[in-house]
């Protein structure tokens, strides 16, 4: 008659032990790829705003190319970061308005504006908290150059 104990030569499978280790692997695995998406999904962000912010300066300067009086009256000119438009019954502070709404809609309700002339030439920024991005400042600043 034949024993019923196992010979352990004969055994096939795996045990408990070599489960848990495979299942802590594939887990480190798993959120390191999670980890590695979210990074990616902070930087499309940033990317976003950077080509929305092109896409806003060109807007800032295509308001003063449709109003040349107010432009060339100064009207525009935010020397400092402006945060909150200026109040302003003219065509030149509607612009202003609804480009800073812009602004806060589109990228960050912190961001601020600046709009320089000299002469003709104009110099059109925005700065906002990039912080989240893989290398972004608290102060990211933006700026674009053109002329009227």
């Amino acid at each position: 008659m034949r024993s019923l104990q196992a010979n352990p030569a004969r055994q096939a499978g795996s045990t408990l032990i070599e489960v848990l280790v495979s299942v802590l692997v594939l887990a480190i695995g798993l959120f390191g790829a999670a980890a590695l998406q979210l990074g990616a999904l902070r930087n499309n962000q940033s990317s976003y705003e950077h080509a929305q912010m092109t896409v806003l300066t060109q807007s800032m300067f295509d308001a003063m190319r449709a109003n040349p009086t107010g432009a060339n009256n100064g009207d525009y000119e935010l020397a400092d970061w402006t945060c909150a438009a200026p109040a302003s019954a003219t065509l030149a502070g509607a612009d202003l308005a609804l480009w800073l709404g812009s602004v806060h809609a589109q990228i960050h309700a912190g961001a601020c504006g600046r709009v320089t002339c000299t002469g003709r030439d104009c110099l059109v920024g925005l700065r906002w908290d990039d912080s989240r991005a893989s290398g972004g400042s608290r102060a990211q600043t933006f700026e674009v150059r053109g002329s009227l």
